[in-house]
């Protein structure tokens, strides 16, 4: 059979996994027994219309597009392969359009909760409280990734300018703004941090040390679980919480593309989408026929 000859060829020639091989096995199956159930025909038989249609089966009976786009890949590798043993002496799979995936919204803290973290939680009035806070409103009022937030010096604030540097992906530097919250914070915490280890880092651990990523992950999860009850809580959650509510409070793309960081307006864009959800519950609790 020419399924079993192409499985064998990807664990002795490509020498795949077997998890990889029974992936492959599944979704070749499922072809071979829609084909023979639909068009009475074997694999070696169908065109780009069955394989179309074997497509569009799959996403009516609700297989998810990101799944599909696995099984056409996989059918494509096979029918490449068919293609070059000689067995059929065209391709139909040149032809099948992969399903668009769609981008699942990013998750966001609501304000209320950002405001209650920030102005009614008591921090502890310490080294480790300070810093704390620190860690939350950079990461709050910049949008900056974990590790930029990781790799900021002490000498890229600039506490006359109120902005600080940080060194994004591909090594692209930026200026970031502070308002005037955070610049105190951090001169609260530079005050408290004497008392620990002078370091040309800004965060450092309880020891002194350099800050490191698993670190501030568990710091932000502790802190955001005490006001939300959102699905994620992590710092990148943040970072989409910073550019979520500067578009709902009247910001530009462009702006916070700048701020972000991103290398096109494209990436920024599916904060949009949070806004338009938005507006559209503001409209459906607004509107006497909605």
């Amino acid at each position: 059979m020419r399924i079993s000859h192409f499985l064998d060829y990807l664990q002795k020639n490509k020498r795949y996994s077997v998890h990889t091989i029974t992936a492959y096995k599944t979704d070749l199956s499922q072809l071979q027994a829609y084909l023979q159930v639909r068009y009475e025909m074997g694999v070696e038989l169908a065109n780009s219309e069955t394989l179309r249609s074997w497509v569009v089966d799959l996403l009516e009976n609700g297989t998810q597009s990101k799944s599909v786009n696995r099984k056409i890949s996989s059918i494509k590798s096979f029918y490449k392969y068919m293609l070059r043993e000689g067995v059929i002496d065209k391709n139909p799979t040149d032809k099948l359009i992969s399903p668009k995936v769609s981008k699942p919204l990013p998750n966001f803290i609501r304000e209320k909760e950002m405001d209650n973290l920030l102005d009614s939680f008591a921090f502890e009035d310490s080294f480790k409280g300070v810093r704390d806070r620190l860690i939350l409103e950079l990461l709050y009022s910049s949008g900056i990734r974990l590790s930029e937030l990781i790799g900021v010096k002490l000498s890229d604030v600039n506490f006359v300018q109120q902005s600080m540097k940080v060194l994004g992906k591909r090594n692209k530097e930026r200026i970031v703004p502070l308002h005037r919250e955070v610049i105190a914070t951090i001169n609260g915490y530079i005050e408290q941090r004497q008392q620990v280890k002078n370091d040309e880092n800004l965060l450092l651990t309880d020891s002194g040390k350099k800050m490191y990523p698993k670190f501030v992950y568990r710091k932000v999860n502790y802190y955001l679980r005490q006001v939300t009850t959102a699905s994620k809580k992590s710092p990148h959650v943040l970072r989409h919480t910073f550019a979520t509510h500067m578009l709902n409070n009247g910001a530009d793309l462009n702006t916070i593309k700048e701020i972000l960081g991103h290398a096109n307006l494209s990436a920024t864009e599916i904060y949009t989408h949070n806004t338009i959800e938005k507006l559209k519950n503001i409209y459906k609790q607004a509107h006497p026929r909605a």
